[in-house]
């Protein structure tokens, strides 16, 4: 028998335990509270981390994030199996990430102004065809965004530590070939971790890399990318845009200089919503795999982070 606790805003908790119930899951009790006995928790990194000093039974934490930063506080304890949520996220990165690169070669905005003023303008758009995509970090998001990039006809730059798992990244870049996988794209979407190796990865000296017509997406998190530095490359004009939804700092103060930038699309971390059904299905299938004695899908290694 398990015995599991459910860590979540009491918005979701309803729907999460509802979903997990009905997975029919053998030998798994649900907890009201913690105590001795629940050996598995499920819930957001930040509840899981407030309550982790009262569940000295617990053998294995699933996240319902892919991130999992407040678990990483070295003062926290380690003895137990740290899940994520990944392979849930990357259509809806995809839908995010490609709304803003047609909204920019489609010259969308523009054309709703136009339409404002009556003005009957045939002025030809973009395309993605062709284009230059690089994607810092490619993991299961970057490899769902690779794949939509070919779709796309798009050629398509992964820049990684070493892994080169997904057959449509076109060419891999790694190490000190930082500068040369920024040369000449036409859109940069980074979608790292994060992670002390992570840090300001893009930082004045990678955005000087990149051309001046090209556009930066951040989805994955706020660490990456230095943001007087790319403040300051978007006020010299020598990068078109930003579209960020991380930061940080978040929520992103109102006295932040970003939300004044010009060129800048500001969303709050909404690029990939964790919807209940997707990550209670990723549970239950972690779930089955501990009672078939398998390892568990989506492990975080606590000392690389991710």
């Amino acid at each position: 028998m398990h015995k599991l606790l459910i860590l979540t805003n009491l918005k979701e908790y309803d729907e999460y335990r509802h979903h997990i119930e009905t997975a029919n899951l053998p030998g798994l009790e649900i907890a009201d509270a913690p105590s001795q006995d629940v050996d598995i928790v499920f819930g957001d990194p930040t509840r899981i981390k407030q309550k982790l000093n009262q569940l000295p039974g617990l053998k294995w934490a699933q996240s319902t994030w892919a991130g999992i930063e407040p678990l990483l506080d070295p003062s926290l304890r380690r003895n137990y199996i740290l899940t994520n949520a990944r392979g849930v996220f990357g259509g809806l990165m995809s839908e995010f990430v490609f709304g803003y690169l047609l909204l920019y070669e489609r010259k969308i905005l523009q054309r709703i102004e136009i339409q404002k003023q009556a003005c009957w303008d045939k002025t030809a758009s973009g395309t993605l065809r062709g284009k230059t995509i690089g994607l810092l970090g490619v993991g299961s998001i970057g490899m769902h965004l690779a794949g939509t990039a070919r779709h796309f006809n798009m050629h398509v730059r992964g820049f990684t530590r070493s892994s080169e798992t997904c057959d449509q990244v076109d060419r891999y870049y790694h190490g000190s070939e930082l500068p040369e996988f920024a040369t000449n794209l036409d859109y940069l979407v980074c979608v790292l971790p994060n992670t002390n190796e992570t840090q300001h990865i893009v930082n004045a000296d990678f955005l000087a890399s990149l051309p001046s017509h090209a556009v930066l997406i951040n989805i994955g998190r706020g660490n990456t990318v230095d943001e007087p530095a790319l403040i300051a490359a978007l006020k010299a004009k020598k990068l078109a845009g930003a579209v960020l939804d991380v930061f940080e700092q978040e929520p992103l103060p109102a006295t932040h200089p970003l939300w004044q930038t010009k060129n800048v699309f500001i969303t709050c971390h909404s690029a990939g919503p964790s919807f209940p059904m997707d990550i209670s299905e990723l549970f239950a299938e972690n779930y089955r795999r501990i009672s078939d004695g398998k390892p568990l899908k989506f492990q975080v290694d606590f000392e690389r982070g991710y």
